[in-house]
């Protein structure tokens, strides 16, 4: 299997084909800026000292400061983390904000944790990167296992290596330490928006049916957005199975179900389902909203669905991309299908500088703005090139960055 740096790299070369990248620009974009290796040290509730592998890989900031999130997971290594920087860089630049693309991580298992040694650990690491980040430097964000109240502990330990407090260094914080309104809504509401405008250029508007894998805060929250505007949500689930019902599912009611039982499975008038079922469901819009490589070249010729709509990071491989254009389903790539996230961080610390905040109406407003002319571009270009929509995505990144490169450096 190769590397996810590896798989980075070649759609990379391939969006490069479709704009002509210059060639300066291109081999810049094959490496990142800088690599950022720490040991942390950790004195655990033993007495016993541990030390932590911890990384920052800043890619690229032609746009603006690094930008991504920091990533707590047993396996956490160079390769995935420079393979997400890249593709930040490339998120962010789909979007259209001025950010670049950076990403950390340390490797560990959180669960096996006490809170105390976890505060201890993101401190150190924060001290240890201290340097590396700032408001016009280097911005962090929560990523898989990392919370706001870690993103405060940065703030704190980042506070105390500069001796005075910058809100602005990280986002994703709690609302009392500036975060932003909307923030917990942010991807799945950008991914609805990115939805509508999709029905809207396929034609397709009443009683469309759709399956959404996953059902936590991104996934949970697009099944009740889809369902207040009329869709005919048919099929969800979590990570212990799903439920289907071809009639539609009223999702207020299976919220309420799934707070009190913590599971999806077994709601009244559905049927029990694996996740592998749902993804074969014969719907107008699938949403992977849950793990990466769901659909892969051993399941792609399965799927039934017209249009896939990632809003979960790498649902769909490389492999099953090509099956999933040969049988003539759009895939809308999760570099704009979940850069509501990222473009609501740029919102909170552009807020943070300017120490103005804004209601979370006003961030919907200023998030759509972004996204559907973002998407409309991708949409437009993949007509006219007749290219798949990721490439597509990747080729409107690429575009931009050649011409802020152009612009710095080329007289």
């Amino acid at each position: 299997m190769s590397s996810a740096f590896t798989n980075a790299m070649s759609q990379l070369d391939k969006a490069a084909k479709i704009v002509n990248l210059n060639s300066n620009v291109h081999a810049l974009l094959q490496k990142p800026d800088k690599i950022i290796q720490v040991k942390v040290p950790v004195k655990m509730d033993n007495g016993e000292l541990k030390i932590f592998e911890g990384y920052r890989v800043q890619y690229n900031n032609w746009a603006g400061p690094y930008k991504g999130g920091i990533r707590y997971f047993p396996s956490v290594d160079l390769d995935e983390v420079k393979a997400l920087a890249f593709w930040m860089t490339i998120k962010c630049s789909v979007a259209g904000i001025p950010m670049g693309g950076g990403k950390g991580g340390i490797t560990f298992n959180p669960k096996e944790l006490s809170e105390a040694e976890l505060e201890r650990l993101t401190k150190a690491f924060a001290q240890a990167i201290s340097n590396d980040i700032g408001p016009q430097i280097d911005v962090p964000a929560p990523d898989v296992y990392t919370t706001p109240q870690i993103m405060g502990w940065i703030v704190d330990a980042y506070t105390r290596a500069k001796g005075k407090e910058e809100l602005a260094v990280v986002t994703g914080k709690n609302l009392d330490k500036g975060g932003s309104k909307g923030r917990d809504r942010a991807t799945a509401m950008g991914g609805f928006y990115v939805l509508s405008r999709l029905l809207e250029k396929a034609g397709l508007s009443s009683n469309v049916t759709v399956a959404i894998q996953g059902f936590g805060n991104a996934g949970s929250v697009m099944a009740d957005l889809c369902f207040a505007n009329g869709c005919k949500v048919v099929a969800v689930s979590d990570s212990r199975g799903g439920i289907y019902n071809p009639a539609g599912l009223d999702i207020k009611a299976l919220e309420e179900y799934k707070k009190s039982t913590g599971k999806v499975e077994g709601f009244a008038g559905a049927q029990n389902i694996n996740n592998e079922e749902l993804l074969e469901l014969p719907v107008d819009i699938l949403v992977p909203a849950a793990l990466e490589n769901q659909i892969t070249k051993n399941n792609a010729t399965n799927i039934k669905a017209k249009f896939i709509v990632e809003l979960a990071n790498g649902p769909v491989t490389p492999e099953a991309d090509e099956i999933l254009a040969k049988n003539g389903i759009k895939s809308v790539p999760d570099v704009l299908a979940n850069s509501g996230g990222v473009t609501v961080s740029y919102f909170e610390w552009v807020q943070n500088l300017e120490n103005k905040y804004w209601t979370e109406e006003e961030v919907f407003v200023k998030l759509k703005e972004i996204i559907v002319p973002a998407f409309d571009k991708i949409w437009q270009m993949a007509l006219d090139k007749n290219i798949d929509l990721r490439t597509s995505a990747f080729a409107s990144a690429l575009e931009r960055l050649q011409n802020i490169w152009y612009t710095k450096n080329v007289k």
